[in-house]
């Protein structure tokens, strides 16, 4: 069953309106949506859902903001103190922050912590970029001197996913903030709340307004506003891949810049010779880790046929010790799945995992009427043709797949549409640098899972995306390269 008690007071709701160049307000026709609390499936609260005319206002903020307000003209290192600031209100308010994630998301008390010291120290790595970022001298023929500047790309739609709310919303503010860009921001409609908060914290550390705008709402309608917006400069997206597809396709017609991290169906790899602890726990983290709401997860289990039935018997009695709860129980394990929406959807994989041949060694089920739970889930002697291994299920649902050689396995790890993540458990360093040689992926793991710095950039091959997020190479997207030649003499 699932725990029931929260010893952590549920945190007060401050806002649920629009950001629409430093203002609050409603949405233009009144319009409302519910917000709930997926541990329980009641409504925590009623947002604003923003229309067609609520973009086009937040648009035209953040380019006045850019090219006639104080932000154009703000000195590269005041925006970064800006940045510094947000980062140090955000430890502040650290405790209120984390509780509001683990209520709106289901992620755990303990987990969002985590994120929020991330949130801090993602501001604070861009925060620090903002004064660096910097042009060239080129050498060229004859009597010219030719130089390059890096001037923001402008005015950036960014729509960021539930599962990392804070997490994704600081991975997309950072760089286009300190970029100089001004930012439309649309929060996934199942978890808005703490988007809004950050937004009262930008305002309170003095960002002008027009900089960043929250406009709450569904994808299909105010998103896709903000995609086709002839004003906006460019769309950074976090989701599935079959939006991202949609938002290519729209955003065509005014060839506007797109980056996009997407999903994963990532192979996680356990060689006979490894630390069998160390990589019982980093695949059980790899699956479980979010309830396996987490785009990187190790949903893909390769484990080498010597140890397969071992590993598999002790994944399983981790899997069954899991204590599922109220996120806000600073003893919960694994919270709730964000909605019954994805609920709905594991639940269907499980079935047709079990109709599809597949052994279902443990969990499956939803063990609580109340709130949007369901237990670990492992099925063993998977086939790389089903759907339960091909597609994304996003939820606590692992597939042991086992193999025999590096040979045999390197083309069944690739064998996906998908390459963000990868990861190999093993002594034996010309595996791990052969694996990671040759595996399709924007990130391989070596004896570890989940490991993500800020310092470090993420995305992915294939369609896991374009672009990267997080270190220098995120900065890429938020800038123009303009070349000035000067004829000397």
């Amino acid at each position: 069953m699932v725990a029931t008690a929260s010893p952590i007071q549920a945190p007060p709701i401050h806002q649920t309106r629009l950001l629409i160049n430093n203002e609050w307000v409603d949405a233009s026709d009144g319009a409302t949506f519910e917000t709930l609390n997926p541990a329980t499936g009641e409504v925590i609260a009623r947002v604003a859902h923003a229309t067609a005319q609520d973009v086009d206002r937040a648009v035209k903020a953040a380019r006045n903001a850019l090219e006639h307000g104080p932000w154009g003209r703000m000195d590269a290192p005041d925006r970064g103190r800006l940045l510094l600031k947000l980062a140090d209100l955000v430890e502040a308010h650290a405790n209120e922050l984390a509780a509001l994630e683990s209520l709106n998301c289901g992620k755990t008390i303990r987990d969002s912590r985590g994120d929020v010291q991330a949130v801090a120290n993602t501001l604070r790595y861009y925060g620090g970029w903002a004064d660096k970022i910097e042009g060239r001298v080129v050498p060229t023929r004859g009597s010219f001197l030719s130089y390059t500047l890096r001037q923001p790309v402008g005015v950036v739609g960014q729509i960021i996913p539930w599962n990392f709310p804070l997490l994704m919303l600081a991975w997309k503010w950072g760089p286009a903030l300190a970029a100089g860009c001004t930012v439309v921001m649309k929060p996934a409609e199942q978890t808005p709340l703490s988007a809004l908060r950050m937004g009262e914290l930008a305002i309170e550390v003095g960002f002008p307004p027009g900089v960043i705008n929250l406009v709450n709402g569904m994808g299909e309608t105010m998103g896709d506003a903000l995609v086709v917006h002839p004003d906006v400069d460019k769309i950074a997206f976090t989701g599935h891949v079959d939006t991202a597809k949609i938002i290519q396709k729209r955003a065509a017609d005014t060839l506007k810049r797109v980056t996009f991290e997407l999903g994963g169906k990532s192979p996680n790899v356990v060689f006979a010779d490894a630390d069998l602890d160390q990589a019982v726990e980093g695949a059980f983290h790899s699956i479980y880790f979010h309830g396996g709401q987490c785009c990187t997860a190790g949903s893909r289990l390769f484990v080498e046929k010597s140890i397969h039935a071992e590993f598999v018997e002790r994944l399983a009695a981790k899997a069954r010790a899991r204590k599922l709860g109220d996120p806000l129980d600073p003893t919960t394990e694994q919270g709730p799945q964000v909605s019954r929406e994805q609920l709905d959807k594991i639940l269907s994989y499980i079935q047709l995992g079990q109709q599809e041949g597949a052994r279902l060694v443990t969990g499956g089920r939803t063990p609580s009427e109340r709130g949007f739970y369901v237990e670990p889930t492992i099925f063993d002697n998977a086939r790389d043709d089903m759907k339960l291994v091909r597609e994304e299920i996003f939820g606590p649902v692992v597939a042991v797949l086992p193999f025999e050689s590096m040979r045999d396995l390197i083309p069944r790890a690739n064998d996906t549409t998908y390459g963000l993540a990868a990861a190999i458990w093993t002594k034996d360093l010309d595996k791990a640098h052969l694996y990671a040689q040759k595996v399709k992926a924007g990130t391989v793991w070596v004896n570890c899972y989940h490991v993500v710095d800020t310092c470090t950039p993420f995305g992915g091959f294939k369609m896991s995306g374009q672009g990267r997020e997080n270190g220098e190479e995120a900065l890429d997207h938020y800038t123009e390269t303009k070349t000035v030649t000067i004829k000397l003499g």
